[in-house]
């Protein structure tokens, strides 16, 4: 059976709920799936909660998403089977969300400024329950609002870095995100590695301490998959990888189960319930 374990839901920029994310997956006939929102473990806690967590077949690792930086590039870290009540964790999330909110106020005031009409509560109305707003959620109002013609072309013009309305954002080194998904009794896995284009940068995460490598990401073709197994099996990490689902329109990845990876990487990952 198949398994995704890179997957965003209404809690950060996904649109699908955590609970229509579960049901999807099983409809796919998914072994394995992993929520892995930005800043939050929310998504996951609701799962707990609700009773959607045992969803018969299907287990699910729980994950989260953290954007690192190591004052050059942007790198992004994937932990899984993490504690999602551990105190440190959760501190940490909570200083994160402060932050977002601040930078989130910051750019809508650029872009008004500019002469764009959009306002907090306009972006906040047409997420609905999203938890971790940002530039996507803004992109999406731009969109719809007809100013441009695709949320990649709003971030080209607009929204990233270097353009009019880019606002840096509350940035973790790798070092520390690491050392805090392993505090929750998590696994560190870098994300995307291809995005990084820096060999060094990738041998020195994993001297601090990554454990994982996510090898198979929508785009990547055979050689590049190759080229981060071999790394995988040179240093013994863990391979992982995931369509990084959102659900919106534009992605390669539309749909649950469209773009999977075998159990055979997935099941390394899991771990039965803590919480139940």
């Amino acid at each position: 059976m198949p398994s995704d374990l890179h997957i965003h839901s209404t809690y950060s920029d996904g649109k699908d709920t955590p609970e229509e994310i579960v049901e999807a997956a099983k409809t796919a006939g998914l072994r394995y799936i992993s929520i892995t929102d930005h800043d939050s473990v929310e998504g996951v806690t609701a799962l707990y909660e609700s009773g959607h967590y045992a969803s018969g077949s299907l287990r699910i690792i729980p994950g989260v998403g953290f954007s690192t930086s190591d004052g050059q590039h942007e790198i992004h870290i994937l932990g899984y089977n993490i504690d999602i009540y551990d105190s440190r964790l959760q501190e940490k999330l909570e200083e994160i969300s402060e932050a977002r909110w601040t930078r989130f106020t910051e750019i809508v005031e650029r872009l008004r400024d500019l002469g764009y009409e959009i306002g907090e509560t306009e972006v906040l109305t047409d997420e609905g329950m999203c938890k971790a707003v940002g530039r996507s959620h803004v992109a999406r109002v731009l969109v719809k609002k007809g100013y441009f013609d695709s949320i990649r072309t709003c971030f080209e013009q607009l929204l990233r870095r270097g353009q009019p309305a880019y606002v840096p954002h509350f940035r973790l080194v790798p070092e520390e995100v690491i050392s805090l998904i392993k505090g929750a009794g998590g696994i560190p896995v870098l994300a995307n590695p291809k995005a990084i284009e820096d060999a060094q940068i990738i041998e020195d995460l994993i001297a601090q301490g990554i454990q994982g490598i996510e090898a198979f990401y929508p785009g990547y073709d055979r050689a590049d998959t190759q080229h981060f197994l071999d790394i995988a099996q040179q240093n013994g990490l863990l391979v992982s990888g995931g369509s990084d689902y959102r659900g919106g329109p534009g992605r390669e990845s539309e749909e649950i189960g469209r773009f999977t990876i075998e159990d055979i990487y997935a099941e390394n990952f899991y771990r039965p319930p803590r919480h139940t």
